[in-house]
């Protein structure tokens, strides 16, 4: 068993922000695990918010000990991108040597398309206004705000986009009293859900209040580990490969999460299809699905995901799984 790991660029389609910051170009590694037959791929987005660059989670990764299977694996990496990388090819890997669907492996029933949110970035009002109504035929918009002035671009993209649902993504941007303030707005525009609105580890106003709104947790949830942290303060769980360290925790973790009766969100780092097409297995039947990563790319893999009017279909055998 062979291991390799690659540094990939893929332009963006346009300037892509968030409360925490700007990028024009998405960042990815690709790891390939080969048998000497074949050959399983994954790909992560190294996260500076949560400790990782390129040149960190690479030597993780190439520190591995080989030969390697899943099991061996949670136990040599924790969570997070390095581990969902080398966890999704070693799935690849499997599935190719077996001549079967990862959702066999798995033990899931088949895949269809699920709708996907479509992600406007933080920009002006009257520049988010205009995003959305260009993206107003999409059933599921997704806004990234974050700053204490995001009221007037609420009502922007709603009128942008009259008919499209709404979900807000405050990336831990806004404090206990700005969310306050927005809430009852957020509901009267018709807002579906709300991810994130208070930083990690500053959330527990969210236990105190009442939530007709649903909240999701994002960067306050990664694997099974921190579910119990969110109690009584989350509605919703948003699962990441790149957090939960793969397909093997994440399909943990939602099982988990439904089980002490949260809703699931699927999302995603802004990454290519390779990195989708995983989380296309967790997605099946969940609350909310972000994973509109490669329609942000400028450029994607060869045998990328198909988006059309049922949403984003499962990976092709050519891609992954």
């Amino acid at each position: 068993m062979k291991l390799t790991v690659t540094t990939d660029v893929f332009p963006l389609a346009e300037v892509f922000t968030i409360s925490r910051g700007s990028r024009t170009h998405a960042h990815v590694l690709t790891v390939r695990i080969t048998d000497g037959a074949h050959t399983g791929w994954g790909e992560c987005v190294p996260y500076p918010r949560y400790g990782e660059s390129i040149e960190s989670v690479s030597e993780a990764i190439l520190a591995l000990p080989m030969p390697l299977d899943r099991a061996r694996l949670q136990e040599l990496l924790p969570s997070g991108a390095a581990r969902n990388a080398v966890d999704c090819a070693l799935w690849d890997l499997e599935a190719k040597c077996a001549g079967k669907r990862v959702w066999e492996l798995a033990g899931l029933a088949a895949p269809h398309p699920e709708i996907t949110a479509f992600t406007l970035s933080l920009d002006s009002p009257q520049q988010m206004g205009i995003a959305a109504a260009k993206q107003a035929h999409r059933p599921l918009l997704k806004i990234k705000l974050g700053t204490p002035d995001d009221m007037a671009r609420l009502e922007a993209v709603r009128h942008g986009a009259p008919k499209s649902r709404i979900i807000v993504d405050a990336n831990e941007g806004w404090s206990a009293e700005v969310y306050q303030e927005l809430a009852p707005h957020l509901i009267r525009l018709g807002v579906d859900l709300v991810e994130q609105p208070l930083p990690a580890g500053e959330d527990e106003m969210l236990s105190e209040i009442e939530r007709p709104l649903p909240v999701c947790a994002d960067e306050s949830a990664h694997d099974c580990a921190t579910l119990p942290e969110l109690a009584g303060k989350y509605d919703v769980v948003n699962i990441k490969l790149d957090k939960t360290g793969g397909l093997t925790e994440a399909l943990s973790l939602k099982q988990a999460a439904l089980a002490e009766g949260y809703k699931v969100m699927v999302g995603c780092m802004v990454g290519s299809s390779l990195a989708m097409a995983p989380a296309t297995l967790v997605a099946q039947g969940a609350m909310v699905t972000d994973l509109d990563g490669p329609l942000l790319l400028a450029q994607d893999r060869d045998n990328p995901l198909q988006f059309d009017d049922l949403g984003v279909h499962p990976p092709r055998a050519a891609l992954w799984g």
